[in-house]
């Protein structure tokens, strides 16, 4: 890291690997700009990285994602390191650390939609495995929305990812972490900051399952 300023703190390697793909989806080198993307196995672990890679080890600026049910451990990790008490969202913000509402699975359905995320599953080869799992009692009646959270959260899909046909938007949490002191362009519109790469899609599929099942 002897070129890096800038740590971004994800909760895992699927979360480092979407991020990264949206990233490149935009055209930015994040290495090359001297940002590093870190998978932290875990919100609960944010301590440590705070004092591996913040004040207390190498000084660098941080910045981070985290869904919104591991809000909290963010916090207290950030508080417990001097970095501010009683945070509130904003205050996060201002850290450079946000939060996806409620997970990354529902950022990106929710900016793509869900007829095109439905294209994206089919595109790598898992529509079939989706339907499956419509059909069962316990998710048989909700929004496909839901479906589609639950699909992408339970890891399904684990076979060979072929490159997803189709492209579409995506904004909010999932890019502001590597804008975090970029001045105006923190400021950006949800319609006008980032570009999703079907990449994304497969690492979000492949990956969210390890990460859940350590927890």
């Amino acid at each position: 890291m002897n070129h890096t300023h800038t740590v971004v703190l994800v909760e895992g390697v699927s979360d480092m690997s979407a991020v990264n793909a949206l990233a490149e989806r935009r055209g930015r080198d994040l290495a090359a700009e001297g940002i590093s993307l870190v998978a932290m196995g875990g919100a609960t672990n944010i301590g440590t990285y705070i004092g591996k890679f913040g004040p207390p080890g190498h000084d660098l600026r941080l910045a981070g994602l985290v869904d919104a049910g591991e809000e909290g451990a963010f916090r207290r990790g950030l508080e417990r390191a001097g970095l501010g008490s009683d945070l509130g969202r904003s205050d996060l913000e201002a850290l450079g650390f946000f939060v996806c509402v409620a997970d990354l699975e529902d950022e990106l359905i929710r900016a793509l939609g869900t007829a095109m995320v439905e294209r994206v599953v089919d595109a790598e080869g898992e529509l079939r495995s989706f339907r499956s799992l419509q059909k069962q009692p316990a998710w048989r009646g909700r929004s496909t929305h839901d479906q589609l959270r639950r699909f992408m959260g339970a890891g399904r899909g684990t076979g060979p990812r072929s490159r997803a046909a189709t492209a579409g938007r995506t904004a909010g949490p999932p890019m502001r972490p590597l804008m975090h002191g970029d001045g105006p362009r923190c400021q950006m519109g949800r319609q006008a900051e980032a570009s999703i790469a079907p990449s994304a899609w497969a690492a979000s599929f492949g990956g969210h399952q390890a990460r859940r099942q350590r927890q």
